[in-house]
């Protein structure tokens, strides 16, 4: 293997200028005392190297081959510069023996070329034999003058039977050796170590190779998160990363014996326009690898929040109407991450096809072929999967392309990647006219609302471009980031693991986990409005403006071109159009408020609409990532669905809530089982808003530590316990109420390194604080070890014996820049007088900080305001933070002049929990 030529060499460094230096010190100084100056000298050649390669790179940031090349290039230069200085001036040898011989082999992406700014320099030492002491001592000295440049080296020192044996032995080891290329040093002992490689390493085991890279492959993808469409993704060993390519290309070299990527087009491996493809994908990941070690200073695969923006910046991407710059730029990642994930389809395609008659890695790919292929609607079926019966099959009746999808996952069947990759191939044969024929669209229809598991159908025509051309709305938020830490995935990765799911809860698999949608769903009578508005339901994103509106849109054009009646066209576009408002709702309300419910319903309307709503921001919630989903939230979900059901059922009558408490109450109850008489016991000290409120399994904890605190006669109680449903701890504070008991409990839970991500706050019937905290620490984990939560504790119980000064204590706590602070979210605070009709609703939106929930609560104290309930929900790094407040009075805030004062107040909070830009730089 040969590196490619790269342009104007002299300027990246000039060797034998930089040799003649070198010599030039040694005449003057001899080698041992000239050491520093040459070491002097490299590393000048290294920076001036490096800052031309940065030049260039700048000047043609999508550049990837001829960067890596570059850096390849430059570390060849000065290794053979160091490789003759140590050779002829520091261990010099005037008749070596046949044993005192070296290759020096660059292995790993350095043998193959790729490099980027501060990737690790991977080393063969070559050996005929044991290594003499000479040979020992150039090694040795040639590492030293690399690790004196400060390069991370990976080094191996070997004899040819040793490098045999290894590579035999270890996968990494062969694969290491596989991208062997010649850097300098003894050429016939080069020669001799590749011979050997091909005669005695690869024959008879290209079945093992194939078999272990693959299975290497997919355990890299589960570590990584098994999606090439997670937000922050890993350029190299990512699914669809730059590791995937050098798979393929691993894999083909050792079972063709190519020398490049190019030549499996000849072997049949890759059309022209394929390789094409994997040739634009690898520029692409390669250049973002470049930029993305350029930015970090060290080696960084990760394309995390806080480098995306700036090497969109670098790539030259701009922002436009409703999609911001970097939004494209990962548009763009995600996508090339896609055709990486189609080359390795039509590969194994390809490699499956070869080993079926040439027997190169028979029985790995299993193929059965016993009896007699059928037919079914044309398709020819064998093995467990689907066959196109001819090469212009999709051309001859583009229909056919969603016809093959929607038989795949009415039979449970597979594609075969042969046909997958004609499906990709005529894809663009899916017009208007094709677009507008009812077969199509019905048979659309039926893979959508699918009964047996629409998802990886779904996810293959996505991949096969199919979805996208049917359906072009679709095809307009492929692969579209959402440049927020809140969803884990691109939107039509979200938007189809949406479906999946609501596929999986419609089958009762998932009926433990959501017990109410499972519930509902036998009971629909528009089960397909579901499947479309799911499907819809983020189809407008990226455009400007409000998505749920501009979503409603699209369904009343798309619905009656998929065949759906006037009726079910309204509903859907009703269900695009407020998706988010259950969530809204449950999350950021007060659920024990009558009014609330009474809005919520006043939209709502019906109960088909009020079930449809529920299970689609159920399905919506879960797919956006894990960790998002939790018991908390399924308990409020809950909570509004019965109390809207009872409103839709009853009307007016007030019984509703009654029976809805009186059932909750019944469920504690069992929970407890033999302090199960504590809910008759604490009856007269709870009244329905708190039961209302509080999830069942939170007031199970509270009514026994309730009881024990008032049997202990204690004035202060407090409970921290890690709850693995919510993925959070749950600190229960029960105490005497009074004003800014809340600050200072949200306070002292910072001080512990602690961070607010819900609170429900009651005072009961006897003047008694109850509050609930859910808890996580910075990273968004929990606080689970004894120490952890015993200090929690302790800051609480001394910030409310006033045995802490809140606020220099919480002044001198260091407010370090967080990721959130790579998003931009406009502080907000509004105020709503119609919400509740005994209540001013302030709800704020802010960049979420730590202590952020202290700050508000604290500037609401000193506004004179009683908060009767707060709401905290968070999205990703945006809190919004809702409160139900009153005067000192109990009256609601009118004055605008008030609400102004109130909401400075506000924002002047926030504000001052914006990390200094000194500590945000570190």
């Amino acid at each position: 293997m040969t590196l490619p030529k790269v342009p104007n060499q002299r300027k990246i460094v000039d060797r034998r200028a930089l040799a003649a230096a070198i010599d030039a010190v040694v005449a003057e100084k001899g080698a041992a005392k000239g050491r520093p100056a040459v070491v002097a000298l490299l590393r000048a050649a290294l920076a001036d190297g490096r800052a031309e390669l940065q030049g260039r790179l700048l000047k043609r940031p999508g550049a990837g081959h001829e960067h890596a090349h570059g850096q390849a290039f430059l570390i060849d230069q000065l290794i053979r510069v160091i490789h003759d200085h140590v050779t002829l001036h520091v261990y010099p040898a005037a008749n070596r023996s046949s044993g005192e011989r070296i290759a020096l082999v660059a292995v790993g992406g350095y043998g193959r070329g790729e490099m980027a700014p501060y990737s690790d320099v991977d080393l063969a030492f070559i050996t005929p034999g044991k290594p003499t002491a000479w040979c020992e001592q150039v090694i040795e000295a040639i590492l030293y003058y690399l690790w004196d440049l400060n390069l991370t080296v990976g080094h191996s020192s070997r004899s040819l039977d040793e490098m045999v044996r290894m590579a035999k032995e270890d996968l990494t080891i062969r694969t290491a050796l596989l991208e062997a290329r010649f850097l300098w040093g003894d050429q016939a002992l080069n020669a001799e170590a590749g011979r050997r490689y091909r005669a005695e390493v690869v024959p008879g085991s290209e079945s093992t190779f194939v078999q272990e890279k693959l299975e290497e492959r997919n355990a890299r993808h589960r570590r990584m998160g098994d999606s090439r469409y997670v937000v922050e993704p890993n350029v190299k060993d990512g699914k669809g990363g730059l590791r995937d390519l050098q798979t393929l290309y691993w894999i083909g070299k050792y079972l063709y014996r190519v020398q490049s990527a190019a030549e499996l087009v000849e072997k049949g491996l890759f059309t022209h326009s394929e390789y094409r493809s994997f040739r634009r994908a690898e520029g692409f990941l390669l250049a973002v690898r470049a930029h993305l070690h350029t930015l970090a200073k060290r080696g960084e695969d990760r394309l995390s929040f806080d480098l995306q923006r700036e090497v969109a910046a670098r790539m030259n991407y701009a922002d436009r109407p409703g999609k911001s710059a970097v939004e494209r730029f990962m548009q763009m990642y995600f996508l090339q991450a896609k055709h990486v994930g189609h080359l390795t389809g039509v590969f194994l395609a390809h490699l499956e096809e070869e080993t079926a008659t040439r027997g190169v890695v028979a029985g790995f790919f299993d193929v059965v072929r016993k009896g007699r292929a059928r037919k079914i609607d044309g398709f020819v079926v064998h093995g467990g999967q689907i066959a196109a019966p001819a090469d212009d099959w999709f051309q001859q009746d583009p229909v056919r392309l969603i016809a093959i999808f929607t038989l795949a996952e009415r039979e449970g069947l597979d594609i075969h990647p042969g046909t997958m990759r004609m499906a990709r191939r005529d894809a663009a044969t899916i017009t208007a006219e094709v677009r507008r024929d009812p077969r199509a669209n019905a048979l659309f229809l039926d893979v959508l609302a699918g009964r047996r598991d629409p998802e990886p159908v779904l996810r293959w025509m996505n991949e096969a471009g199919v979805f996208g051309r049917f359906v072009p709305d679709f095809g307009k938020v492929n692969a579209q980031m959402q440049w927020d830490m809140y969803h884990h995935y691109t939107v039509d990765e979200h938007t189809i693991r949406a479906i999946g799911l609501l596929s999986q809860i419609e089958r009762q698999t998932l009926a433990d986990d959501h017990p109410l949608a499972s519930g509902i769903m036998p009971r629909l009578v528009h089960r397909r409005v579901l499947y479309v508005a799911t499907l819809l339901h983020d189809i407008a994103k990226g455009r400007g403006g409000d998505h749920s509106v501009l979503g409603a849109d699209v369904a009343r054009r798309l619905c009656p071109r998929l065949g759906m009646s006037e009726e079910e066209t309204d509903l859907v576009a009703w269900l695009v159009r407020y998706h988010l408002l259950m969530s809204a709702t449950a999350f950021k309300r007060d659920l024990s408020d009558h009014k609330t419910i009474v809005d919520f319903v006043g939209e709502v309307q019906s109960l088909e609409r009020l079930r449809l709503l529920t299970v689609l921001t159920i399905v919506d919630i879960r797919a956006v990532g894990p960790g998002v989903w939790n018991s908390w939230k399924r308990q409020l979900l809950a909570d509004l669905y019965e109390a809207a059901q009872e409103r839709l059922r009853l009307g007016h009558k007030t019984h509703g809530r009654a029976e809805r408490v009186s059932a909750k109450k019944a469920r504690v109850t069992d929970l407890l089982g033999d302090k199960g008489h504590l809910v008759a016991d604490l009856d007269d000290r709870f009244d329905d808003t708190y039961w209302i409120a509080e999830p069942e399994d939170v007031i199970a904890l509270n009514l026994p530590h309730y009881a024990a605190a008032r049997d202990g006669e204690l004035p202060l109680s407090i409970e921290a316990q890690f709850s693995p449903e919510f993925g959070a701890t749950l600190v229960t504070v029960i105490g005497n109420d009074h004003p800014g008991l809340f600050f200072r409990i949200a306070g002292a839970i910072h001080l512990a390194g602690g961070n607010v991500i819900d609170a429900r706050i009651h005072t009961n019937r006897v003047g008694k604080a109850v509050d609930n905290f859910l808890v996580q620490d910075p990273l968004g984990k929990p606080f689970s070890e004894a120490s952890q939560l015993a200090r929690l504790r302790k800051s609480i119980e001394d910030a409310l014996a006033d045995r802490i000064d809140m606020v220099p204590s919480l002044a001198k706590r260091p407010l370090k820049a967080m990721r959130a602070e790579n998003f931009s979210v406009a502080a907000r605070v509004t105020f709503d007088n119609g919400a509740s009709n005994r209540f001013t609703v302030i709800e704020v939106n802010a960049t979420d900080r730590p202590a952020l929930l202290n700050r508000l609560t604290r500037a609401m104290f000193e506004q004179s305001l009683l908060i009767n309930s707060a709401h905290i929900a968070q999205y990703g790094e945006r809190a919004v933070d809702t409160f139900y407040v009153t005067d000192l009075l109990g009256t609601k805030i009118h004055s605008e002049e008030r609400l102004g004062r109130i909401e400075a107040a506000l924002l002047e909070a926030i504000a001052a929990g914006k990390p200094r830009v000194a500590e945000a730089a570190e």
